[in-house]
């Protein structure tokens, strides 16, 4: 077991992807940049798929998680996060990252909120030695973040700019 406490941004060398960390900063450069091309390659598109987080509840299926970033990506709203304070559990053809996301919500006039969320996903290695993101479940421990987080990010899809 890896326990780590660098943050990864996104803005990590992607390499080939052959380990977890580099699996790992590749979401986070698709989270962080809007790029819902880079999050399929990312994730795993089939129906194995699982999303359970704040803001979409549990998606199944590659098409259901991507309408839930589509919604993140496609806001007024902008969301950064980071993982860090986290452990990587790796056997030959899995591996498990538990830990923390930080970082903040910030509308178009400037506001943000500061964002904490515990995470955990898991990866599968494909048929090509590439690492496929399969489970990711986030949740919040102040309800009152939570609620003003979901309603940004409502708010923000409904009158959301491209």
């Amino acid at each position: 077991m890896l326990t780590e406490s660098t943050p990864i941004t996104g803005r990590e060398d992607a390499g080939d992807r052959s380990r977890p960390v580099q699996a790992l900063s590749e979401f986070y450069r698709a989270f962080n940049n809007r790029d819902l091309d880079l999050a399929a390659q990312n994730w795993e598109t089939s129906d194995v798929a699982v999303m359970d987080n704040p803001l979409g509840g549990i998606s199944r299926g590659w098409p259901a998680i991507r309408a839930v970033y589509e919604k993140l990506f496609t806001g007024s709203n902008r969301v950064q996060v980071e993982f860090w304070d986290y452990s990587i559990v790796e056997t030959a053809d899995c591996f498990i990252a538990i830990g923390r996301e930080r970082g903040k919500l910030t509308t178009p006039v400037g506001k943000t909120l500061q964002l904490r969320i515990r995470t955990s996903r898991i990866f599968l290695r494909d048929s090509e030695g590439q690492w496929r993101q399969v489970h990711h479940h986030g949740s919040m421990d102040d309800p009152e973040l939570l609620r003003a987080y979901q309603s940004a990010v409502d708010s923000s899809s409904s009158s959301g700019s491209r």
